[in-house]
């Protein structure tokens, strides 16, 4: 056996064929939701949040920094004051009902296709570590390797339906030109859909070069394949950097999540409903861009949702405010028949400890009945984004598993068998033996393998290994695991070919000298 990445061993491809024999790393289809959402407000209630929201856009307005944007929206027939864009809840109402309200993620493996919106949702890895925690659990700048290990693991995980983009910074490459690295990773070592780097117009132009080489920019035109973020500056800005890329994305009928970054108490009202009623504007006022853009073209009402502190002013996760809102921003969005975005998984604590479990799960299980659609950072995220974490990828992995299976609701196509083995068994009987159980233990019950449920003897006896120190040891065996879905050869040297142009003509003062 030879080395491969750090922390990890080559095996012969046989020797992984074999142990993918065993370990499922079959994509779960887009989760289905059949349990009821959390609805904690009445009609009159979101009649409310939708009347404040339309007198923020109509009375207070909301910055455009973009010459074009500015334009755009005086040909829409906005009230446009310098850079202070007056929007009519009349034309927010009619733009927005051109957005699709379900649509379908085409991935490069088509069986890995997926039903988004209504009560479809996707989970997605986090994105924009700057640091990551890695094999050996030691906090440092993440490289391509990292990152790529990262796509990886995305690719193996079942619960994870997208490879996303920049799950971590990659340190050795110029800040100008990682975007397109990062995105020939995403393609390349996963066949599922992934997300867009959206750091400048032109960055976000390339992705759409590139994606046209993957997937031909003819079946763009009508069929999603990417996904793009845009944030919003709360309280109410938009900056040119993201208007540029939202418009690169929607040209090209590619669906963006049009986020606000909110930072509850600090750049909104210290108070969950006129929180979300700020919030609210904000999407909204992306949301009705976007159809400016293209009327038609698919667009996700997003978010970053946290509260801060109010002893440091530090962004906090897992607390009940958060959870409040999401509840409550699902409503908004179904209340305007459009898909939404929102944030998983999500961990303050500086190591994959007790906070970090607590905090993730709290939202997990916030986000599942709420609503979500597009359930971002659904995996790694510690640290309040600072650093990804190998461990906590895979088990946040693993409670997203967790979290689907719930979310799918009670399964009935069993209730007569099972009933047939009460009669069976009778008074004082046992059920492990019954033909019943033997057909129904590996589906009747989730059975975690991040989690050790042995008696405290076994665990001891076989090492009392932790979960940290599982989680990473399972993150080795699965990089040992991969195998690549390979490109088709042609679209690998087209993509290759790109990014080589690009990265000649882009200006990178700290570039390094690297073969690609």
């Amino acid at each position: 056996m030879s080395v491969d990445a750090v922390g990890t061993v080559r095996r012969g491809r046989g020797a992984r064929r074999k142990v993918r024999e065993t370990r499922n790393v079959t994509m779960l289809p887009a989760l289905r939701r059949r349990l009821p959402l959390t609805e904690p407000m009445d009609a009159g209630q979101i009649a409310r949040i939708d009347d404040a929201s339309m007198g923020i856009l109509e009375d207070v307005g909301v910055v455009f920094r973009d010459d074009i944007a500015l334009a755009d929206w005086k040909r829409a027939g906005a009230d446009v004051r310098g850079e202070r864009v007056h929007l009519d809840r009349g034309l927010v109402r009619e733009l927005i009902a051109t957005i699709p309200e379900t649509f379908t993620y085409h991935a490069r493996d088509p069986q890995k296709n997926l039903p988004f919106g209504a009560d479809h949702g996707i989970f997605v890895p986090m994105t924009g570590a700057p640091y990551l925690r890695d094999l050996d659990d030691k906090r440092r700048n993440p490289m391509l390797e990292d990152l790529a290990n990262f796509h990886k693991l995305s690719h193996m995980l079942p619960s994870m339906h997208s490879s996303a983009h920049h799950i971590v910074e990659p340190y050795d490459h110029p800040i100008s030109q990682r975007h397109l690295r990062i995105t020939y990773s995403s393609m390349k070592h996963s066949d599922k859909t992934f997300m867009g780097m959206t750091t400048s117009p032109r960055n976000a132009e390339d992705v759409m070069e590139m994606c046209a080489i993957l997937f031909g920019a003819e079946f763009m035109e009508t069929h999603p394949v990417c996904t793009g973020n845009c944030n919003g500056n709360s309280p109410l800005v938009w900056d040119e950097t993201m208007l540029g890329a939202l418009r690169a994305f929607a040209r090209r009928n590619q669906p963006v999540l049009c986020s606000p970054f909110v930072l509850g108490g600090a750049n909104t009202p210290a108070s969950v409903a006129p929180a979300v009623a700020q919030l609210n504007a904000e999407a909204l006022s992306a949301l009705a861009y976007t159809q400016v853009i293209r009327k038609g073209t698919p667009a996700i009402y997003g978010h970053y949702l946290s509260t801060v502190s109010m002893k440091s002013g530090a962004p906090m996760a897992g607390t009940p405010e958060i959870s409040l809102m999401n509840f409550m921003i699902g409503q908004m969005a179904r209340f305007y028949g459009v898909p939404w975005r929102t944030s998983n998984t999500l961990g303050g604590a500086k190591t994959f400890d007790a906070q970090a479990g607590y905090e993730s799960a709290m939202t997990l299980n916030a986000v599942l009945m709420a609503g979500a659609n597009y359930m971002w950072h659904s995996a790694g995220w510690n640290e309040a984004g600072m650093h990804c974490s190998m461990a906590k990828f895979m088990v946040d992995a693993e409670m997203c598993a967790m979290g689907y299976r719930m979310a799918e609701g009670i399964r009935w196509d069993d209730f007569d068998a099972g009933l047939a083995a009460v009669r069976d068994v009778g008074p004082g009987g046992h059920y492990l033996g019954h033909p019943h159980t033997l057909e129904n233990f590996q589906r009747a019950f989730f059975m975690p393998e991040m989690f050790d449920n042995n008696s405290i003897e076994q665990w001891q006896a076989e090492g009392g290994i932790e979960i940290n120190e599982r989680a990473l040891q399972r993150c080795r065996d699965m990089l040992n695991e991969y195998e690549e879905p390979k490109l088709d050869s042609g679209v690998d040297e087209a993509l290759r070919d790109y990014i080589a142009r690009r990265e000649h003509e882009i200006p990178a003062a700290d570039a390094l000298n690297q073969e690609f």
